[in-house]
């Protein structure tokens, strides 16, 4: 156990997120690294708190995070008045994610589900379509876009936003290339430096944050068409 820490939450809330440190991969034998709290996490968490819930309200809506980790960003989705909150992840994780929902007395509010990516199966479809879609820290193996794309693809609807916030690395344009080339529209909305004391490790960690609005590729979107990623004001 790594321990508790107390997340502020502009608006004059608060958060507790336990972070552990005995979580790993029964195959590999290896940490699982999203049992701790990242930065990428809390940029957008606080990005939600502060500016993004005044263009896209959230009170009343259904909200899904997938690879939650410690769920900060769905937590504070339902602290800013999500009706429904699922948070996702594999199956490792989601007894600290648990823990972290019954730290803050939100489990009428929000569920904990294992979800694997581009995996097809009743769960999943009953699952729902959602408002709004969470993720943090994603966008890291280009190999793992197809069956993100997969399961973007089965969780919204026309209308559904999703936002994504990571650290930008070498690998993160790639990842992003093959959203767009999938027909999905990225709108950079925010770029900065973390506010956080860093929990990043690595030489590939760039110390630049950024959020991204994604689009779901429309019906009649050609695949395969040149990469642009764009950058904006979210409206």
């Amino acid at each position: 156990m790594v321990g508790a820490r107390e997340i502020e939450i502009p608006g004059g809330h608060n958060l507790t997120i336990h972070e552990l440190d005995n979580v790993y991969d029964s195959l590999t034998g290896r940490a699982l690294t999203g049992s701790w709290l990242w930065d990428s996490a809390l940029v957008l968490s606080h990005w939600m708190a502060s500016s993004a819930h005044l263009h896209f309200p959230l009170r009343g809506t259904s909200v899904l995070e997938l690879g939650a980790g410690t769920g900060l960003p769905s937590l504070t989705a339902a602290l800013l008045g999500a009706a429904r909150v699922v948070l996702t992840d594999v199956g490792p994780i989601l007894p600290g994610l648990a823990k972290n929902v019954e730290a803050n007395g939100l489990g009428n509010r929000v569920e904990v589900r294992e979800l694997v990516w581009g995996s097809v199966d009743e769960d999943l479809t009953q699952l729902g379509r959602f408002d709004l879609v969470l993720m943090s820290d994603v966008f890291i193996d280009p190999g793992e876009m197809p069956a993100l794309a997969e399961t973007l693809e089965t969780v919204c609807r026309e209308g559904t936003r999703i936002w994504a916030a990571g650290e930008v690395r070498t690998g993160t344009g790639e990842c992003l290339s093959e959203l767009v080339n999938r027909g999905f529209t990225v709108d950079e909305v925010l770029s900065q430096p973390s506010a956080a004391p860093s929990t990043s490790q690595g030489d590939d960690d760039s110390g630049t944050f950024a959020v991204y609005n994604l689009v779901l590729p429309r019906a009649d979107a050609p695949r395969n068409s040149p990469p642009t990623i764009k950058s904006k004001t979210l409206t």
